[in-house]
């Protein structure tokens, strides 16, 4: 069920109307059963795969749990002048099994998860490297199940640190795994800030209410008016790129930059409006990444939930372990303090970055986006000393309006440059990208019309320019922290029906709704 048709928003209308009329203890009841209509839509394998996560995941907990208290009582049981070593011995006993646990809930969740993603490009390199002839297997990729993968396994994995007591009842954790707004795209969320929200009473709540379908507004805004028009141009020129050059590949890649960033955080804003209909506050996800002024700071800023997903549960056990401690130790004594220092936090930025690579798709395209990415954050680290130097040589206000522009618009062409990865349908099709765009570079492309055989007419530069103007300008305010929903409630009412409905209306008649499908780029994810 996408969440641009008519469908989901009279699914999602019946389901609010419902949820306030109902008694309000049964209230995550009744969000369960639209959630497991809203995946039965996907088709019934698809819940058979949610299903497994979720049984297992929860199961793994109360086993973790079930350890735990087992110890407990037979360290009460010892006698008082039990040796230490016993009790030692049944603590190490307690943390192994534990580890067990842990690990084979994990193994079977990302198990499925690589099986099923990443099976036919295991396949397509098994065959080049080694000569073969295997065939390539037809496997149905569920919807958001890398969300709710990820989500489920940080429950586990904190409940295995003692973070929380474990879910005891099995339907109010199936609703922590599946609460449908957020399913297909999600923001990633934590156990111990989401289900309290899930499982507790919510009043109707008109300003809530309010504020949950304007954001879904602006959200199908960026989407339908920004994301799919810009999508017409990335898709002419992407989806043929031996045939472009010059202006043509770099109005594709900064349509791309706009097409992505409006699809996702579009796709957010419907997911998390619709989840404050319910009176539920998801985890925020962007936070205006092309203000960036550093790749590091655009991935602080991009796909929030992830980034932290992967500091707390990969970087900080990994740049953290007795490995990791002694190869520091030993650099440190070889190369100096700061090499020492930094080393060790770089190699394990390398290792999450690959994983984030290979999280976006089953392509070495994808692995090369993520290295990148790492490649780029790791020297910025291990050259700070001397890039601070260089500033101080140069005498450059670090402080000023102008550099910060400058490192803004610094990191946004540094990022636009991971989008030849992430966009390219191969490797070699990127890189031959790359060589295109410096290839009959005139500036008489920019006025002699050739931009208007993108598959964009005049009408639609326009439409699409003043999209991104009002994108730029909401961005730009809240970037100097203006709120802008409560600073509209404080507007008089003419003035707010006049802007609501101005947005509103401009989706239908602005809007390329059949360009894409009606689809987000994520929930393919």
């Amino acid at each position: 069920m996408s969440f641009i048709s008519m469908e989901f928003l009279l699914f999602l209308a019946g389901a609010i109307l419902g949820y306030y009329l109902i008694p309000k203890r049964f209230q995550w009841v009744w969000l369960l059963m639209f959630s497991c209509v809203f995946y039965l839509c996907a088709g019934l394998q698809a819940v058979c795969f949610l299903l497994t996560t979720a049984m297992t995941t929860f199961a793994a907990g109360l086993w973790i749990k079930q350890r735990e208290d087992a110890v407990k009582k037979r360290l009460a049981l010892l006698p008082a002048g039990a040796p230490k070593e016993d009790k030692k011995a049944l603590k190490e006993r307690c943390r192994r099994q534990k580890c067990l646990i842990v690990a084979g809930t994990l193994l079977v969740n990302f198990g499925i998860l690589g099986a099923l993603k990443y099976m036919n490009f295991a396949i397509d390199n098994l065959n080049a490297l080694l000569g073969l002839d295997l065939s390539r297997v037809s496997l149905l990729l569920p919807l958001g199940i890398s969300f709710y993968t990820f989500q489920s396994m940080g429950y586990l994995i904190d409940v295995y640190r003692g973070k929380y007591e474990p879910e005891r009842n099995p339907f109010r954790f199936a609703l922590f795994v599946s609460f449908f707004p957020q399913l297909l795209q999600g923001p990633i969320g934590r156990f111990d800030r989401l289900s309290t929200q899930l499982y507790e009473e919510h009043r109707f709540d008109l300003t809530s209410l309010q504020r949950g379908l304007l954001l879904m507004v602006w959200g199908y805004f960026k989407k339908i008016v920004i994301a799919d028009r810009a999508a017409v141009l990335v898709n002419q020129v992407f989806g043929n790129y031996e045939a472009y050059t010059g202006f043509a590949v770099i109005a594709a890649v900064l349509g791309y930059s706009v097409q992505l960033y409006c699809d996702f955080s579009g796709g957010m804003d419907v997911v998390m409006g619709a989840s404050e209909c319910f009176g539920i506050h998801l985890d925020q996800n962007f936070k205006r990444p092309y203000f960036a002024r550093s790749i590091s700071d655009f991935w602080h800023r991009w796909h929030i939930t992830l980034g932290t997903w992967m500091k707390d549960y990969l970087f900080y056990p990994l740049s953290l372990s007795k490995a990791m401690n002694r190869f520091g130790k030993f650099t440190k004594k070889h190369f100096g303090r700061h090499v020492g220092r930094v080393l060790p936090v770089c190699i394990s930025n390398l290792v999450i970055f690959f994983v984030v690579g290979v999280w976006h798709g089953a392509a070495w395209k994808f692995i090369v986006y993520g290295l990148y990415n790492g490649i780029i954050i790791a020297l910025s680290n291990l050259l700070a000393p001397l890039y601070t130097k260089l500033l101080q040589a140069l005498h450059i206000p670090v402080k000023s309006r102008a550099w910060t522009v400058f490192q803004i618009l610094r990191t946004f062409v540094l990022v636009n440059i991971s989008w030849y990865f992430d966009m390219g349908s191969s490797l070699s099709a990127a890189f031959a990208m790359m060589r295109n765009t410096f290839r009959g570079l005139s500036p008489a492309a920019l006025t002699d019309g050739s931009l208007l055989s993108l598959g964009l007419g005049k009408a639609d530069f326009l439409v699409l320019g003043a999209g991104c103007a009002v994108l730029f300008t909401v961005s730009l305010l809240q970037e100097r922290n203006v709120k802008i929903r409560e600073s509209l409630a404080k507007k008089p009412l003419i003035v707010r029906l006049s802007l609501y409905l101005l947005l509103l209306f401009s989706i239908p008649l602005l809007g390329q709704i059949t360009i894409t499908g009606g689809g987000f780029i994520y929930a393919q994810f």
